[in-house]
């Protein structure tokens, strides 16, 4: 079963408990900084865990310090319920 889009209203209600996502069309992004490249990489590994057990997986990108993560969901053309759930779970690991 494909999971379904998320609604207009679940998408605004969703990033107003996400500090920091922003929303551009049908993907939410953030940038974390950490102090430097360790820190950043062992957070990387911890959210690619948390990905892998979900079977959902962000796009990113890390230089040194910083990781930029996009979330979307290509089976439902754009955010769903997987997407706002990682990004929870990704603040979680970023505290």
């Amino acid at each position: 079963m494909l999971p379904a889009a998320a609604t207009q209203e679940e998408i605004a209600a969703a990033l107003a408990a996400l500090p920091g996502w922003t929303r551009s069309g049908s993907v939410i992004a953030k940038t974390f900084t950490f102090a430097d490249f360790n820190q950043a990489w062992g957070f990387m590994c911890r959210v690619a865990l948390l990905a892998e057990k979900r079977d959902h997986h962000p796009e990113w990108r890390n230089v040194w310090n910083k990781v930029e993560i996009s979330l979307t969901t290509h089976d439902a053309g754009g955010l769903s319920a997987l997407d706002f759930d990682l990004a929870r779970a990704i603040e979680q690991v970023a505290r």
